[in-house]
């Protein structure tokens, strides 16, 4: 086998489908069964309004890939683009928001500022005369998670990658320098790349291959209130609050929004956090004032990953601070859906040739964190309220 890709969520999957798609041999290890965490428990937002040039470009890639889908795999992800909008409340934010326009318009996004009378506008459900503008692109919008599950599910099964489901990794097979295979629950197989994905388990990934990977899982939440009239899909386009962390798009006739409460100590969490969410639902009501008692149609929750700079990790493991040769690490930071696509390429591309067209990997990897965690790079500002560097 050329290569084994650790991981059957969004990242580990796409990955192996790209790496057989170029030409390798490629088996794909999942614990569980494909798409089992987080991969079909998110809400799916795709966002290119990203605070970094890097998380612009990783945005734009993974939306042209998601258009192309129904030409490239006969199948598609559900990607429904409906424009989001990121609200400013004080001067601090607008002055933010035309920095991080112009920004993203020198990558190539088409973003635009957007006046407070026409956000309000744009959008009816928002209390009125609340925003002082906002930043805005027409072509974000969200997939279908379990429908993305089932695109990969389908395009891993038809590009010949071996999916080895209930099948878990415990460590690297060596011989002196050079990398040999893996072991497994199912017993060792040989190989002479292994490329690492784990959503929030990745760091015990990492443990099981000898290194550390920056990598934590805390606990997201999501609700799709009841349908109400007001919340035509019509009339809601995407938001996100990232002063609070919530962000809401249309579903089912009502509204999805979702959360993450920064305070909470980071692990594995999948149990709704119903005394979060109430205090969430007051800032909610102030933001859309018809979900005030609008009852629920569905909650969950679900535990996702993140870095302390809310960048992704594309590199080799490190081990004492030198590369493990053969054995690539791949993460998106908590932004699978968002970013998933582009990142599983430019892992895909570094393990065939070392270097990506899709984003300059060259500062995202594990050699920008120093013993402590702490990044070189400016986190990303676009992102949800994650706990701080020192829980992890």
């Amino acid at each position: 086998m050329d290569v084994i890709v650790v991981g059957g969520g969004t990242i580990g999957a796409w990955c192996a489908y790209f790496l057989r798609r170029a030409g390798a041999t490629v088996a794909l290890l999942e614990a569980r069964t494909l798409g089992k965490g987080a991969s079909s428990r998110a809400a799916g937002m795709v966002r290119a309004q990203g605070g970094t040039p890097a998380a612009v470009q990783l945005g734009m890639w993974s939306q042209e890939f998601y258009l192309a889908q129904p030409s490239d795999l006969g199948i598609d992800s559900g990607f429904t683009q409906t424009g989001y909008y990121m609200p400013c409340f004080t001067a601090a934010d607008v002055d933010a928001a035309h920095e991080r326009i112009a920004m993203q318009r020198e990558c190539g996004l088409e973003a635009v500022w957007v006046e407070p009378d026409d956000v309000d506008s744009a959008n009816p459900t928002l209390a009125p005369g609340l925003t002082l503008g906002a930043s805005y692109y027409a072509g974000d919008g969200w997939i279908d998670p379990p429908r993305n599950v089932l695109a990969y599910t389908a395009a891993l099964l038809t590009s010949g990658v071996t999916v080895m489901e209930r099948t878990a990794f415990s460590g690297l097979r060596r011989q002196g320098d050079r990398l040999i295979g893996v072991e497994t629950t199912a017993g060792p197989l040989p190989c002479d790349h292994v490329v690492l994905t784990g959503g929030p388990g990745l760091a015990a990934v990492g443990e099981a291959a000898g290194g550390r990977i920056w990598s934590g899982g805390v606990r997201h939440q999501v609700v799709v209130t009841a349908a109400h009239p007001e919340l035509a899909p019509e009339r809601v386009p995407m938001m996100f609050d990232v002063g609070s962390g919530i962000y809401w798009r249309p579903e089912e006739g009502g509204l999805l929004w979702g959360m993450s409460n920064p305070n909470e100590h980071p692990g594995e969490a999948v149990e709704f956090d119903l005394a979060y969410f109430t205090t969430m639902r007051d800032r909610m009501a102030e933001l859309v004032p018809v979900t005030a008692g609008l009852g629920l149609r569905r909650t969950w929750a679900a535990t996702i990953d993140y870095t302390p700079d809310h960048l992704p990790i594309i590199g080799p493991l490190l081990r004492a601070g030198e590369p493990v040769a053969g054995v690539t690490v791949a993460s998106a930071g908590g932004h699978g859906m968002m970013w998933g696509p582009a990142v599983s390429r430019a892992a895909a591309d570094v393990v065939l040739g070392g270097r990506s067209d899709v984003v300059d990997v060259g500062g995202l990897g594990l050699d920008r964190f120093d013993s402590r965690g702490h990044s070189r790079l400016a986190p990303d500002p676009i992102a949800l309220p994650f706990p701080e560097l020192t829980h992890l």
